[in-house]
């Protein structure tokens, strides 16, 4: 894992917004997949710090969590 700070170039169609948050302001959280690694970040803040994850990592996160 690795932080990224503020606008790396990943066009913003490219975010996904968990289907966890809400609308009232809770926890958001988006996911952008690009070629080397998997973006994560607050989209309360998106031009601030992200998270990346390569893919066997986000893969094994996913999984892990599927069995929650």
């Amino acid at each position: 894992m690795s932080v990224q700070p503020g606008k790396a170039a990943v066009p913003e169609a490219a975010w996904i917004k968990s289907s966890y948050s809400t609308g009232n302001g809770g926890e958001c959280v988006e996911v952008a997949a690009v070629s080397e690694a998997v973006l994560v970040r607050d989209s309360k803040q998106p031009a601030a710090a992200r998270l990346a994850f390569g893919p066997e990592v986000w893969g094994g996160f996913v999984r892990m969590a599927a069995e929650r």
